[in-house]
């Protein structure tokens, strides 16, 4: 009844504030404060009767769980080889950032101590207060990230780094505290076995359960789930920490972050318990926590506007001292003033670690009702703010966008022509490499190849983009990324050197794993980004879909600093996986219905055509009544697209590799019937994406069912009637340009030399 009611006014005030950019904290503290002492709790018979002492106390007790799950959770997803990578960038905004606000905070606190009259309650205080402003905790930081979405963009990745080196600092400043305040204390003897009884349980987690858990990973192949009974095993040796913890004096959130540690993030065994906990954690087992926050805080408590102006001041010091320790160094390695201020406000956000300490104080009696609330205000204040602005300020696709055009077309012919392959599984190596095969690579203009394996983030906090290194000796049992990345270095090492294969993994969640791809392209100056088609075509004709990479397509057709081809394979899957073998014949066809996609694919079908397997057929589709292109555009889309043309006959009038026909068509069913008439007689059919301002091709749109990334043409030669074992490549030209709205205006048609 009580985790009904509590989750009913959490998703209500949820779906409220959404639309204001608030993050899911501020709504499930907001709850608890309507169902407590403020609002409704107000009421005193009311409240015994929502929350009576018996339903209170289960509340608590699951709410401490609860958070003991939610930390070791965390401590599972953590990498610590972050902090060992960290650039020198996230060494400085760590340790400024949390040393500026400390030294400023603790400098007005002097002053405040010193120059006004203050209980000794809030001299007390203050010094705690001065600690938890100062630290930025990163499990608050990777669950705000994870919900702005940006938690593998660039701010975001530095922000993770950044947020752990931070809490290093806290948690040593923290730990020197308490050794002080223990040896004052107690005696000698007593402050050495505290000590000792801690360093003795690191030592049995590190060097006695860890070589069990990674011995356990070791008998879990790759791709298979871990056996349950190792989670099993997990999760009693969780319930032994906590319990240790508390006896030792080490705190049980402590002893289980600790324990979290020691178990390596990732598939298999990271990845499973964080599946197996997150949606009972984060579902049924959080919202009591962040709701007793709420239930705890009374604004009718606060009677002393003296505490409630020395609190703030204190807090808005370190709020200030924080942006400075952030922004100072970026400015250094000049970065963006926008980009390092939205980073200042990341690090300034308050999460789940802030209302631990804050309900611990309570808890020890270390801090009142009325500086409780005080200090819980100010977290959803802060909170609250900074969500929005983030949003508006920062937005990843905005780097994106080139300073000069990365196309194929308006690329120099000697140029080398740089491709960013994304590949999902192995399933998708064999087309990728049947496509570089006839990229015509030689030695005036060979490829640079550039290969990312996506992985979706499960069982880690960070996202991660990393080159990949060879290992000194292969392994008996390669990870699925190496043998992708073998695969693509066998090819480039038989084309002698003409093909030069970078490899790359990025782990990220579906959401944002499009700013890998970009971010990626941009840094290698990509001319072209290849990503596979989200329907897979496997035997019997039926279709496997993944709405999560059609997601991701769309984001990259939109956001890509180059052009863009989305690669629709629908040969059988009982061919070889990896074809090596160059082909005897390969036939290109190329579908032109004019405009700047289409003027895109033709171009890189001429570049195929210098390969002396490729025998490549232009078909341009034209009214019956006129010679024109069926589809609209600019009158400088049409000069561009008779230019093209016009160079393309005068440079192949006499090859016979390259051949050029005319289709007339007066309606959508006679463009259907010639792609029908394709059949199985091309390898490879390469068609532009959009084609603007046309009602004969307006008139196909209602064949699809759906409105997907291809386009009407690209729709129409991946619908499962089509009946065809033929690969496609639907291309896209850039789209965003520095300066330019239409990147057609101010740009000149390479020459093509005859």
């Amino acid at each position: 009844m009580v985790l009904s009611l509590i989750s009913v006014f959490t998703r209500i005030i949820q779906s409220l504030l959404k639309p204001l950019g608030q993050p899911l904290i501020v709504s499930q503290i907001l709850g608890g404060v309507i169902l407590g002492p403020s609002i409704i709790g107000k009421n005193g018979e009311l409240s015994s009767k929502v929350f009576p002492s018996k339903a209170r106390s289960v509340l608590d007790t699951v709410s401490v769980f609860g958070f003991m799950l939610f930390i070791f959770q965390i401590g599972v997803k953590i990498d610590l080889s972050i902090v060992l990578k960290s650039s020198r960038k996230a060494l400085a905004v760590g340790i400024l950032g949390f040393f500026v606000p400390f030294g400023l905070a603790s400098f007005t606190a002097f002053l405040l101590e010193k120059f006004l009259s203050l209980d000794q309650e809030l001299i007390t205080l203050l010094s705690r207060v001065v600690i938890l402003q100062s630290m930025t905790a990163y499990p608050g930081i990777a669950c705000f990230l994870d919900e702005l979405k940006i938690l593998n963009s660039e701010i975001g990745r530095l922000a993770s780094s950044s947020s752990i080196i931070c809490d290093i600092c806290h948690w040593t400043i923290l730990s020197l505290k308490y050794a002080l305040e223990l040896a004052k204390a107690k005696s000698v003897r007593v402050t050495l076995g505290s000590l000792v009884s801690g360093a003795l349980y690191i030592l049995v987690i590190a060097f006695g359960i860890r070589p069990a858990i990674l011995w356990a990973i070791r008998q879990t192949p790759e791709g298979k789930p871990v056996k349950n009974v190792y989670v099993f095993v997990v999760l009693v040796l969780l319930l032994w920490c906590g319990f240790t913890g508390e006896a030792i004096g080490l705190s049980s959130i402590v002893a289980c972050f600790l324990f979290g540690l020691v178990i390596p993030d990732g598939p298999p065994l990271g990845s499973a318990l964080v599946e197996r906990l997150d949606c009972f954690v984060s579902v049924l087992l959080m919202p009591p926590f962040f709701t007793i926050c709420g239930l705890q805080m009374n604004v009718f408590s606060i009677v002393r506007l003296r505490n409630v102006g020395v609190l703030q001041l204190v807090v808005l010091v370190a709020f200030i001292g924080k942006i400075m320790g952030t922004i100072l160094p970026l400015l250094f390695w000049r970065v963006p003033l926008r980009d390092a201020f939205s980073l200042a406000l990341i690090m300034n956000s308050k999460g789940i670690m802030e209302l631990a300490f804050l309900n611990d104080f309570k808890k020890n009696k270390d801090m009142s009702e009325e500086n409780y609330t005080i200090m819980l205000i100010s977290v959803v204040v802060i909170t609250g703010v900074i969500s929005p602005l983030v949003k508006v300020l920062y937005d990843p696709s905005r780097r994106y966008i080139a300073y000069k055009r990365r196309t194929i077309m308006h690329s120099r012919e000697n140029d080398e022509l740089r491709i960013l392959a994304c590949i999902h599984s192995q399933e998708n190596v064999r087309a990728v490499i049947s496509l570089l095969q006839v990229s015509n690579p030689t030695k005036e203009s060979h490829v640079n190849l550039v290969v990312l394996h996506l992985t979706k983030l499960t069982g880690r906090a960070s996202s991660v983009l990393v080159a990949h290194r060879k290992r000194d000796k292969p392994s008996l049992n390669p990870t699925q990324s190496e043998r992708i990345f073998n695969a693509f270095e066998k090819f480039g090492q038989q084309n002698n050197d003409l093909i030069m294969v970078q490899c790359y993994k990025g782990i990220s969640p579906y959401a944002t794993m499009h700013n890998d791809v970009c971010s990626l392209a941009l840094e290698k100056r990509t001319t072209l980004i290849i990503v596979p088609f989200h329907k897979h075509w496997i035997f019997e004709k039926r279709i496997e879909t993944s709405y999560a990479y059609r997601h991701l397509n769309k984001n990259v057709l939109e956001k890509a600093p180059c052009s863009i081809g989305i690669l629709i394979v629908r040969g059988s899957t009982k061919k070889s996986r990896y074809a090596i073998t160059v082909p005897s014949l390969y036939r290109v066809v190329v579908l032109f219905f004019g405009g700047a996609d289409d003027r895109e694919a033709l171009s890189y079908a001429e570049r195929m055509s210098g390969h002396p397997s490729v025998q490549m057929t232009l078909i341009r589709f034209t009214r019956s009544s006129s010679s024109e292109n069926i589809v609209g555009g600019t009158e400088r889309s049409k000069v561009l697209d008779t230019q093209i043309l016009s160079e393309f006959n005068n440079r192949f009038l006499r090859s016979e590799q390259v051949s050029y026909q005319e289709a007339e068509v007066n309606r959508g069913a006679d463009v259907l019937e010639v792609i029908k008439s394709l059949g199985n007689f091309y390898d490879l059919v390469m068609v532009g994406r959009r084609h603007i301002d046309s009602p004969i091709l307006l008139q196909l749109t209602k064949r699809n069912n759906e409105d997907g990334e291809l386009g009407v043409i690209g729709e129409l030669l991946a619908a499962s009637d089509i009946e065809s074992e033929t690969s496609v490549l639907v291309m896209q030209q850039q789209t965003r340009l520095w300066g330019l709205h239409d990147p057609e205006e101010s740009t000149h048609l390479r020459r093509i030399s005859l």
